[in-house]
């Protein structure tokens, strides 16, 4: 028999090949917010790595072929003069030199205009080592080494090559895979030109360029902001700049560089005589914002530049198709307007001014709540508008209510309309309809399920947060002085509207409802505080759990052994949620839990209930549990449930649970004793 090949030892197989370290993926930048308003297939962000790399592969052969593209184009000049003889051509029209030749002269002319256009030589060397630097599966140390020697050939000459449309991507790629000092290197040698590439409309790689130097080289980033002052609003309906100050405000500047995009806003008085030298004293005041610029004025100089900062936002919501109405940096201008409006001693004079500004831009409203500022001015406005106004208001929004669900800042909007909106019978028809109805697409997300519990439980900290709470208190004060109603009489009328349709949802997709986790905190949400007859939803929640247990596909587990789905049941038969503040449950006054447990006697079999307890995981232990004690607190009106189910657990059934895994098995047994 011949001897068994042995495995070498690992002293004798040789030292390990080492593994080549490739750079690791970057992480995805956060992008702009986006209006509610832009078709789903629409990125708000120009600034995206993606984009880039997308727009690297359209240009690999962009190079040589709009070099060619030249060339034809001064050979269809008239004035063009022939690099060589012409060659005769035969009746047909057909060249006698051969295709070869032919090539073999095409290349040459080629090669001799490139030459002669400027920096032909640089170009060429940048271009053999940028076709290195560019690949993406080399090691890291190795990309270095080659944008070090990228960089070597283009230093001093960046702003030079940077317009060609051949050479800005060479410039991109040492940004985008360069160390801090290329970046910087590369952000002073364009200091003066920065907007101009913004404007650039022949490349969006220059589009891109200046916001990655912007978010990569914070030390230049002051100084690139302070060369677009004087020209803000005019770069803000530029089609090609207008994203470039949009990113720069709302994703890298600091509370400093905002002032200095938002100072074009206030006027020619504020640019001349507002000017910041540079000083932590000076700093500090502009950070502020208009705030700051109108400390210590006169009521007439006040008047002066908010009547300079209506005129600018006037021009900019009057061309509503350049875009510029759904930036951040606008949505501030016009919070801090209608912040500062507060400080006129006139009250007719700050409504008039208001409401001037309300009609202005009421039409593009639905542009601004996807952003904090934004939000708060349409929050504003409805909490200060005549019912006329509100009613306006909620028809320009009307389409959006789907999407504003989902976007943290403009579903604060429909929470503010459902406070401060007396006619609950038109908030229903125009905003309670339409955040009912995309249930089944709203409870997935977590935006989605704050706008369903918003209908039945506002401002609960179970599910908003304090910073949220707090921001819709900020409207508060004015409700109380605006509209008719108490607020606990509107929620009322509001949990009222919304509940026959929630009630409706919950019932037509139970089953797929219940075993989403999200999906079982809204249906615990709606069974405890929605109004009306929930006897037949009740049987439909506990059809889900009356299957044969346990599953027998793997791949779909028993509802009763998803955690997210026993706590449900076990919330519902518990009679509300558990207050970790006074340590015990929380009735809701709307939730019957004992006739909720007498249907669960009259549904659920006896060997199902027994299986989870005993079978499987056990993980319906303490639903069974909680069953019983729901029964033992209903006294004599459960009686004929509670002997049911103390026949259920006879002593072999109850030697089973003890002698099983189940982790509330010694509860379950306490609460059996009981009953």
């Amino acid at each position: 028999m011949p001897a068994l090949k042995k495995r070498p030892a690992p002293t004798q197989a040789g030292p390990k090949a080492k593994k080549v370290q490739l750079e690791r993926p970057v992480k995805a930048e956060k992008k702009r917010s986006r209006p509610v308003t832009a078709p789903v297939a629409v990125e708000a962000s120009a600034d995206s790595d993606d984009d880039l790399d997308d727009l690297e592969a359209d240009n690999d052969d962009l190079i040589d072929e709009e070099d060619v593209a030249d060339e034809l184009m001064d050979e269809d000049t008239p004035d063009a003069v022939p690099a060589g003889p012409v060659q005769p051509k035969d009746p047909n029209g057909m060249s006698f030199m051969s295709s070869r030749e032919s090539h073999k002269v095409q290349k040459a002319l080629h090669e001799q205009r490139r030459a002669a256009k400027p920096h032909s030589t640089l170009l060429a060397d940048a271009k053999r080592v940028w076709s290195l630097a560019r690949q993406k599966t080399i090691p890291t140390a190795e990309r270095q080494k080659h944008i070090q020697d990228l960089m070597n050939v283009i230093r001093g000459m960046v702003k030079d090559i940077v317009f060609k449309h051949d050479a800005s991507r060479i410039v991109q790629t040492v940004v985008k895979y360069g160390g801090q000092k290329e970046r910087d290197e590369v952000a002073q040698e364009l200091k003066g030109k920065y907007k101009e590439l913004a404007q650039n409309k022949y490349s969006k790689n220059l589009k891109f360029l200046v916001t990655k130097l912007i978010r990569l080289c914070p030390a230049h980033r002051t100084s690139i902001l302070m060369e677009f002052q004087t020209n803000v609003l005019r770069l803000l309906l530029h089609r090609e700049a207008s994203s470039v100050l949009a990113d720069a405000f709302e994703l890298y500047a600091n509370a400093y560089e905002r002032t200095l995009l938002l100072r074009d806003f206030y006027g020619k008085e504020t640019m001349l005589f507002s000017m910041t030298g540079g000083s932590d004293e000076e700093k500090e005041r502009a950070r502020k914002g208009l705030k700051g610029v109108l400390e210590g004025a006169d009521i007439e100089r006040k008047r002066r530049v908010l009547a300079a900062l209506k005129e600018n936002l006037v021009t900019i919501f009057n061309n509503p198709d350049k875009g510029a109405v759904t930036h951040a940096v606008v949505h501030r201008a016009l919070w801090e307007y209608i912040s500062a409006l507060g400080n006129l001693p006139d009250e007719a004079e700050r409504d008039k001014l208001r409401h001037e500004m309300f009609e202005t831009c009421q039409e593009v409203l639905a542009e601004m709540v996807h952003t904090k500022d934004g939000s708060r001015v349409v929050r504003e406005f409805l909490a200060l508008g005549t019912a006329k106004d509100r009613k306006q208001i909620l028809k320009v929004l009307k389409p959006h209510v789907e999407r504003m669900c989902l976007d943290d800042d403009a579903q604060l909007v429909l929470f503010t309309a459902l406070d401060v909106i007396d006619d609950t019978k038109l908030a229903s028809k125009s905003l309670i309809a339409e955040m009912t109805s995309p249930a089944t697409n709203l409870f997935v997300a977590p935006q989605g399920r704050r706008a369903l519990f918003y209908l039945l439980v506002p401002r609960t900290r179970r599910h908003f947060t304090p910073a949220q709470i707090a921001s819709l208190a900020e409207t508060d004060e004015t409700r109380s002085r605006t509209s008719k109603k108490a607020p606990e009489v509107r929620e009322e009328e509001v949990r009222k509207f919304a509940s026959e349709a929630l009630l409706s949802w919950l019932e037509k997709n139970t089953a797929n409802i219940v075993r989403e986790p999200g999906g079982s905190l809204v249906a615990a949400e709606i069974m405890l505080f929605a109004d009306g007859d929930k006897t037949s939803v009740s049987e439909s929640l506990l059809r889900v759990i009356a299957a044969s247990y346990p599953s027998a596909d793997p791949a779909s587990p028993h509802p009763i052994d998803l955690p997210h789905t026993s706590r449900l049941y076990k919330t519902l038969l518990q009679g509300g949620h558990f207050s970790h503040t006074s340590k015990s449950v929380e009735r809701a006054p709307g939730w019957d839990a004992g006739a909720f447990a007498a249907q669960f006697v009259a549904l659920v079999d006896k060997d199902v209930a027994l299986g989870m307890c005993t079978l499987g995981e056990g993980n319906g232990a303490f639903v069974i549990a909680e069953l019983c004690e729901a029964l033992i607190r209903e006294g004599e009106k459960c009686a004929g449930e509670k002997k049911k189910v103390k026949g259920w657990f006879g002593a072999e059934a109850r030697a089973a649970v003890e002698g099983g895994q189940a982790k509330g098995k010694k509860v379950l047994l306490e609460k059996i004793a009981l009953l």
